[in-house]
């Protein structure tokens, strides 16, 4: 009876033993949890949740060596919060805690990049800026502008003035056409809004001239706070069926025949884009207008200009009432006269 009892007590002491044994391993294996960083080959490194993964698999990804199962659930049974993490991806420090890790995923901070599509520029340059932009997946790099147009569902074969110029933010991963998408919107969007806000006595009976006329003075302004007024002098010759003259429009109806100098004979050679021989506003945009140069069309300053020169200085310009005033600013500050 001594010995049943002796082994007995035996077995209980080797019991509590195996018992306290697992017990200080669970929580070894838990305060590694708890004090775990994760492991990140560099620093501020993108990770990425795939669709469908869970908190539970993505331990063993963040962790150094795999963790136990069993340790995950526990872990997870008093981590709640850590459970519902979200697809993406994320930029993630090599000393961020498993934990902070974690809620970042539950929280979606999900990894942006930014990409800044310019104004005056057409979309041949919006294409290439998209595919040198980091992270961002090309799909268009061989498609045509038509093309462009109809996975945009615009009708139009052009796309010049049609996208917002604007810094857009986006996850790596995103593609090329979805951001163009949302510079569609926007301009959709924010030209709406313009139109609604225009002055009642314009020579523009739509928001597509409207974008037009926009996409002339975006290409006429050297700086920002005279387009208004480059606006005033456009407006003034509509209203009198003067021709727009622009340079800018010849450049544009030259296309590849451009080589950086516009000749007396290209001013008289006939495009539907040439301005110095075709009536009105050419028949689309010739570059992506700004906010501002949109808000310029449609609300000009008021003034009795009918010309402008460029100075020369700090990309202004002056403003004449007269064709004789002109002259004298072109001999002075083209000519040096």
């Amino acid at each position: 009876m001594k010995t049943l009892i002796k082994w007995l007590a035996r077995l209980f002491l080797l019991a509590v033993l195996a018992i306290a044994g697992i017990a200080f391993y669970g929580f070894t294996q838990w305060q590694a949890l708890e004090e775990m960083t994760i492991a990140q080959p560099d620093e501020a490194s993108l990770f990425v949740v795939k669709r469908g993964e869970t908190t539970f698999h993505l331990i063993n990804r963040l962790a150094d060596d795999p963790v136990p199962a069993l340790t995950r659930k526990v872990w997870l049974r008093f981590h709640p919060e850590l459970t519902a993490v979200r697809q993406g991806t994320y930029q993630l420090d090599q000393h961020t805690s498993l934990r902070d890790a974690l809620m970042t995923m539950v929280e979606g901070d999900v990894y942006r990049l930014q990409v800044t599509l310019v104004e005056g520029l057409r979309i041949s340059d919006w294409q290439q800026k998209l595919a040198q932009a980091e992270h961002v997946k090309v799909t268009l790099n061989e498609a045509t502008e038509a093309d462009i147009a109809e996975q945009l569902g615009i009708k139009e074969d052009k796309l010049e003035g049609l996208l917002l110029p604007e810094t857009y933010s986006y996850t790596p991963g995103d593609t090329d056409l979805s951001i163009l998408q949302r510079a569609h919107h926007e301009m959709e969007q924010f030209l709406a809004d313009a139109w609604e806000k225009r002055r009642p006595d314009l020579p523009i009976k739509t928001p597509f001239e409207a974008l037009i006329l926009a996409s002339i003075i975006e290409k006429e302004s050297g700086v920002a706070d005279e387009r208004p007024l480059i606006a005033s002098v456009f407006v003034n010759r509509l209203r009198a069926n003067m021709r727009l003259q622009t340079d800018p429009t010849v450049i544009y109806g030259m296309g590849d025949d451009y080589d950086g100098n516009i000749r007396k004979k290209d001013l008289q050679t006939h495009t539907a884009y040439n301005t110095y021989m075709i009536d009105g506003l050419p028949p689309g945009p010739i570059a992506m207008p700004s906010k501002e140069a949109i808000t310029a069309a449609l609300q000009p300053l008021d003034s009795k200009y009918y010309y402008f020169v460029a100075t020369g200085e700090g990309g202004r310009h002056y403003f004449s009432k007269s064709l004789r005033e002109h002259n004298n600013a072109v001999r002075r500050y083209i000519l040096k006269r």
